[in-house]
């Protein structure tokens, strides 16, 4: 089935256009990959096979197919496509697709906007959309590598059905990269392990592993007539893997919580795993220091105080050296963290804190536990019948309350009975007793 395209927006000649565009598939059946939305039973062919055509969002990393998937899902009905770019493009240039669409309309045509990297639009330019999706003058489709949840606005989400697209395996992009040499580089000859090297080194991206077979086939060697492309040319050409890591965007987050997860969840390597993708994908250490910080109070706590301590050495020592020596005193800290004995008491008992306090009000601190640095403060009773805990038997005043007066004691802390923890536990545990023991004292 025959896309319709466009006039409104021209594209490049398809000799000019890269390589990655000319071996665009032109059915369903030749598109390589996701097969979690598009096999047999997944929910996207289906609805295609049924006729049903809906407005979607295709969220996914780059190079995965989302705008030939577009274009493909409107063949199914032979829509009018009409392609926008949220970098390019305005409120205007979506006013004359709606003209077009409308015209469309008349002469029984359905029109597909597509726009790619839709999460660069502001709130105004995708509210644009909304009543002409609610209305059927257009079928929406957007493309974005980003979150939709904090990245598109809500009214157009909820009126789209999402679709999360997959990297690319391996095996996806080497029968990609088979494609093009057959069909499109038929001068061009390459080993099998020549070809899986590149698909390695795409890290998931069939647009960059196209990009870098194109690359290869043009300063290709002759042998024979026929141009060779062999692992030494790679090297030369410098084209070795770059793993997907966007600061600020989902893959970074993705990683940075896989590795807090990993430390709480006591796995080693699987934390130094993640670290190591992470600079390697060119994460500042310094941030990861700071989340390791984190780490040591949220996930560990007083089960083993020395986390803290040891992730806030590790900090200090990656501002003093730098990197890369710096960087193995974070890996000993994660490391460390891993291993540490587990209690998210003291981020539970925080957490509870925070929530009661935003609930009480400004409860006034009660008279005894006031300081009285003058005569008129003692006079007002400030500092009266404060026990000072030092005084007391084992140095404890059994059963003093230390909340404001319109208020019962609270616990907010209740230690595990792990690590140090244990023993924290059984001491609060006596001093409960003898708190219980005071009270009925003076209950008599």
């Amino acid at each position: 089935m025959s896309t319709t395209q466009n006039t409104l927006f021209g594209e490049p000649e398809a000799s000019q256009a890269p390589l990655a565009s000319r071996l665009r598939p032109s059915s369903l059946g030749d598109f390589v990959g996701q097969e979690h939305i598009l096999g047999p039973e997944a929910p996207l062919a289906m609805a295609l096979s049924a006729g049903n055509l809906h407005s979607f969002l295709l969220w996914g990393p780059p190079g995965v197919g989302k705008t030939t998937l577009a274009r493909l899902c409107a063949g199914t009905t032979k829509a009018q496509f009409y392609p926008l770019s949220a970098v390019l493009a305005g409120v205007k240039d979506i006013r004359a697709v709606i003209d077009s669409a409308r015209v469309g309309l008349s002469q029984g045509l359905r029109t597909v906007l597509f726009v790619d990297e839709v999460h660069r639009f502001n709130k105004a330019q995708q509210d644009a959309f909304l009543p002409h999706v609610e209305d059927g003058t257009i079928t929406f489709i957007g493309a974005t590598t980003e979150n939709p949840s904090f990245e598109v606005n809500a009214a157009l989400l909820s009126r789209v059905r999402v679709y999360r697209l997959k990297a690319l395996e391996n095996r996806h992009i080497l029968a990609i990269l088979k494609r093009a040499l057959a069909s499109e580089l038929t001068e061009v000859e390459a080993e099998v392990e020549v070809l899986e090297s590149l698909a390695a080194q795409a890290d998931g991206d069939a647009r960059r592993a196209l990009g870098q077979l194109e690359v290869a086939a043009n300063f290709a060697r002759v042998h024979h007539g026929r141009k060779v492309i062999d692992e030494k040319l790679l090297e030369e050409l410098g084209q070795g893997s770059m793993r997907r890591f966007d600061k600020g965007g989902d893959t970074f987050y993705d990683q940075i919580s896989a590795l807090h997860k990993s430390v709480r969840g006591s796995d080693p390597d699987a934390s130094l795993y993640w670290f190591v993708r992470m600079l390697d994908g060119g994460c500042d250490p310094l941030y990861i220091a700071r989340r390791v910080v984190r780490m040591a109070s949220e996930d560990i706590g007083n089960a083993d105080p020395r986390a803290l301590e040891i992730a806030l050495n590790a900090w200090q020592i990656q501002e003093r050296l730098g990197s890369p020596e710096g960087e193995l005193t974070l890996a000993q800290a994660i490391i460390y963290l891993a291993c540490a004995a587990k209690s998210n008491a003291v981020y539970s008992a925080f957490n509870e804190a925070k929530r009661l306090v935003e609930t009480q009000g400004s409860l006034e601190v009660p008279l005894h536990l006031r300081n009285a640095p003058s005569a008129l403060m003692r006079d007002q009773g400030f500092g009266k019948a404060y026990r000072y805990a030092h005084s007391e038997p084992e140095g404890y005043a059994a059963n003093e309350h230390y909340f404001p007066e319109e208020m019962p004691s609270v616990q907010f802390y209740r230690p595990t009975d792990r690590g140090l923890e244990g023993r924290i536990r059984e001491k609060l545990q006596h001093l409960r007793t003898l708190d219980q023991s005071a009270k009925e004292k003076a209950d008599q």
